[in-house]
């Protein structure tokens, strides 16, 4: 007989981040992860991570919210299920559960982990295996102040952790950003790939007066400069041909991304699996954008070492992943809750090799870092 599962558990975690992280929707000085654990009649253990941006900064769920609606709506859905039957368990969840994108995402990370385990597979595996044993992984300089950013930037690169690096703007007048981004730029080697992050803040006006001014010094992504709401206005500003364009907050899933293809909104996608509500939309939503011809970048919700690498397995599946991805969440966090810690070297994230996740929580920093 199939395993069924047999128990599902949540903990929030509260863990500081090295440095305040600046962005225009929130400034972090600590990170709240709900841990989420299925367990199966079969001994298996599943883990899963629900992480998003300053409480209700940045969208509709907040660390409490979803460990709340796991618990209470979530969990009866899953216990005495078939754990195997994982098309089968989402569709369940999606009948009774709307949105709570990021719950789902942690709960299906985690019935994939125990799968994967179940069949002595890595996680990749069931999204067809790895083409890639390490990913390229980009650096954000978000500390608001701009010699720290060049001192962090070049500290990365002598270190050979980072080359890729994406400044958090539209907190300050575009002039004034402008002004930080050439500092970075110019101060910077020609080694250095520099992009930027508006999150929404800036209007369509403003980002279609600063486009060039960002091109001439170097800028070679602009994510998310507009509201979210404004497709007509990513559809102006992408049609434009400046500077490559790239969705990050207008996707929320699949249809999203059927949207933005259709009116090309876009020239890149960032793929989050949180945002995109789970593993497997995720992989809808990329195949939507290879069809379209859009180009693929690996985003993140600034996620603990958990949903870091639950992403980053499905980003090792890929051919193409022309701008590589921001999978740094755990080096912004000042401590690990794994027990080995992920391996970022030569500006790169290795996949882990074992089943499942590959990866091994440390129950006593989980036990420290809970919140009471």
């Amino acid at each position: 007989m199939d395993a069924t599962i047999v128990e599902v558990s949540t903990q929030i975690l509260d863990i500081p981040t090295i440095r305040p992280h600046k962005m225009s929707v929130a400034t972090m000085h600590n990170q709240c992860l709900v841990l989420v654990r299925v367990k199966t009649s079969d001994g298996i253990e599943g883990i899963g991570e629900a992480t998003t941006i300053g409480g209700l900064n940045y969208g509709g769920e907040s660390p409490e919210s979803m460990k709340t609606n796991i618990d209470r709506y979530f969990a009866p859905l899953l216990i005495g299920q078939p754990a195997s039957g994982l098309a089968a368990l989402r569709q369940r969840i999606d009948k009774a559960i709307k949105d709570n994108r990021f719950a789902k995402c942690a709960i299906e990370t985690a019935l994939y982990d125990a799968y994967a385990k179940r069949l002595g597979v890595s996680l990749n595996a069931l999204f067809g295996g790895a083409v890639h044993d390490r990913i390229s992984v980009a650096w954000t300089l978000a500390s608001g102040d701009t010699q720290k950013d060049i001192d962090e930037a070049q500290q990365m690169l002598d270190t050979r952790r980072h080359r890729l690096f994406k400044l958090k703007v539209g907190m300050r007048a575009p002039k004034d950003d402008l002004k930080h981004i050439r500092a970075i730029r110019q101060a910077l080697s020609d080694e250095a790939s520099i992009r930027i992050d508006v999150n929404q803040g800036w209007s369509e006006t403003e980002a279609t007066q600063h486009l060039r001014a960002l091109a001439d010094v170097g800028v070679e992504l602009v994510e998310q400069p507009i509201n979210e709401k404004n497709l007509a206005g990513m559809q102006r500003l992408t049609a434009l041909g400046i500077v490559p364009i790239m969705a990050d907050e207008s996707l929320k899933g699949p249809q999203d991304g059927f949207a933005l293809a259709s009116a090309h909104c876009a020239n890149v996608f960032a793929i989050k699996i949180e945002q995109a509500g789970g593993l497997q939309n995720a992989r809808d939503l990329i195949g939507i954008a290879q069809a379209a011809d859009i180009a693929l970048y690996g985003g993140t919700m600034l996620e603990g070492s958990i949903a870091t690498i639950a992403a980053a397995h499905l980003f090792s599946t890929l051919t193409r992943l022309e701008w590589g991805t921001e999978m740094f969440g755990p080096l912004l966090l000042k401590d690990e809750i794994l027990a080995t810690p992920l391996d970022y070297s030569d500006y790169t994230l290795k996949i882990p090799q074992g089943p499942g996740l590959g990866i091994a929580l440390d129950e006593d920093k989980i036990s420290f870092y809970t919140r009471k």
